[in-house]
């Protein structure tokens, strides 16, 4: 559009559940084959944004000095479409757009309806359970289990996840009967994280309390009682975990072995996770509070994000002791990193090698800003616009702290600084803090190279790399496998 060359390295999410503010972070090109881009402004409908960083490096563009990013704040509490626009002013005072995307804000589906029964003593739970491709006896086990709940006053939701049909029958068989469990399948692939969103967004109108279960654990018999007893005034409660494998042999009698558990910081619970979603039982304005779900560029955890929405909005309490058997096998989500033999994984690099690898190691640091810190920059982000009004101070310092560490010397210490708790055994993060500070650091590198650097090098680019996991370091892609 009037000669402006803008597009996104990642497209935009297609459609988002209406509810509360939302943002998306956009990584792009923006250039005019004539003339320089002096200014760049996004618009979102029709609000204004400055980008966090404009005419940065891209080898892969034809305008060397053309990269750019924001994480753009929009209201979703409508249906109705969203334009992201690029405007940029060019030299001799010309203004030229361009059309990045659009985002459907739809509303949400009709509550789930479920057979009339009589009602609970106590509030309806509603089981949230996304299926795909489940195997078939472990999907029964757990089936089982939720079965044999001494809780009585339950609903099962499933969301099928298009599944192949042999694996979507078997899922209908085993279910089938038994009126508490209702079966709905989403028209496309959606991903767990999304498959969860909708979940959420179809909770049947009579149900109180949310749970969320895995469709291949195996839960004990008192889980859900002893998790509505410790509930209290809590937003969230959740259990510790027993590992198991598929054949039932035991790996770990608890999940914080080598780990120290957190559900008090908001600060350590934005930068590494510690709340299983399978473990959890939360209020129904917990759940609801956290749509739409935020779509990052890195990876989407739904428990992640409903554990922080719970956090901002409250407190979250803990049973010490496992109620249930999480299931590691290599069809899980992240399950083939730990459950794939010692011998098989990569060999660490020495640091020779590492240091001789120049582009290796700004890649590995480009991969951690982009996909690890704009991605918690993005949930603070959010986690402000909904929830920042009833939180304390503390808990919005803290966000604000992680916003601004890409920008404040005084914040990026304090992110930078936060790894050394790991000293006094505060190792809840898993030392994830220095992984976003070298993020940021090469985010300030980039700043450098668009002032003075030449296109090519060893520095690489600033486009969005794709997400490796191995870029995580063994124990924290263990963690990510066990938290799934």
């Amino acid at each position: 559009m009037d000669g402006l060359d803008a597009s996104l390295d990642k497209p935009l999410p297609k459609t988002v559940v209406a509810g509360f503010p939302s943002a998306v972070v956009c990584v792009g090109r923006c250039s005019h084959p004539d003339r320089r881009v002096t200014e760049l402004t996004l618009i979102a409908g029709e609000e204004r944004h400055r980008p966090t960083a404009s005419a940065m490096p891209r080898d892969d563009a034809a305008v060397y000095r053309s990269g750019f990013w924001a994480t753009i704040p929009f209201n979703t509490s409508a249906p109705g479409v969203i334009e992201i626009v690029a405007e940029a002013r060019l030299e001799g005072g010309a203004t030229r757009r361009a059309a990045l995307g659009s985002v459907e804000v739809v509303a949400s589906a009709p509550p789930a309806a479920i057979p009339a029964s009589p009602a609970p003593t106590d509030a309806l739970i509603a089981i949230c359970m996304a299926t795909y491709n489940s195997d078939p006896d472990l999907f029964r086990i757990q089936v089982d289990s939720i079965r044999a709940q001494t809780d009585e006053g339950w609903v099962c939701l499933i969301s099928d996840d298009c599944s192949e049909e042999e694996r979507f029958e078997a899922i209908s068989e085993i279910v089938a009967g038994d009126d508490r469990f209702v079966l709905t399948r989403s028209e496309e692939r959606l991903g767990f994280h999304s498959n969860f969103e909708r979940l959420v967004s179809i909770l049947p109108a009579e149900a109180e309390l949310v749970a969320l279960a895995d469709h291949d654990d195996r839960w004990y018999p008192d889980k859900l009682a002893t998790l509505r007893e410790a509930l209290g005034s809590a937003e969230l409660a959740f259990s510790d975990l027993r590992l198991v494998d598929a054949d039932g042999n035991v790996r770990a009698e608890t999940f914080w072995e080598g780990r120290r558990n957190n559900f008090s910081n908001l600060a350590s619970l934005l930068v590494s996770n510690t709340v299983p979603g399978a473990a959890c039982l939360m209020r129904r304005r917990t759940a609801e509070r956290a749509l739409p779900f935020p779509r990052g560029p890195g990876w989407d955890f739904h428990d992640h994000w409903l554990a922080l929405v719970a956090l901002s909005m409250g407190s979250i309490a803990y049973v010490d002791r496992p109620l249930y058997d999480y299931v590691q096998h290599p069809g899980a989500v992240l399950g083939r990193v730990v459950s794939e033999p010692a011998e098989g994984r990569e060999e660490k690099p020495s640091i020779g090698e590492r240091i001789s690898s120049r582009r290796g190691f700004f890649e590995r640091w480009r991969r951690a800003y982009f996909t690890a810190y704009l991605q918690r920059e993005l949930l603070a982000t959010i986690l402000l616009a909904r929830c920042g009004a009833e939180m304390g101070a503390r808990k919005r310092r803290a966000l604000e702290l992680m916003i601004r560490a890409q920008r404040s010397p005084v914040a990026f210490s304090w992110l930078a600084f936060r790894s050394l708790r790991a000293v006094g055994g505060r190792n809840e993060t898993l030392g994830v803090e220095w992984l976003l500070a070298r993020g940021i650091l090469w985010r300030f590198s980039m700043s450098l190279r668009a002032r003075y650097g030449r296109p090519g090098g060893p520095m690489g680019d600033a486009s969005l790399p794709s997400f490796d996991s191995k870029s995580l370091g063994r124990s924290r892609r263990r963690w990510l496998s066990d938290s799934r």
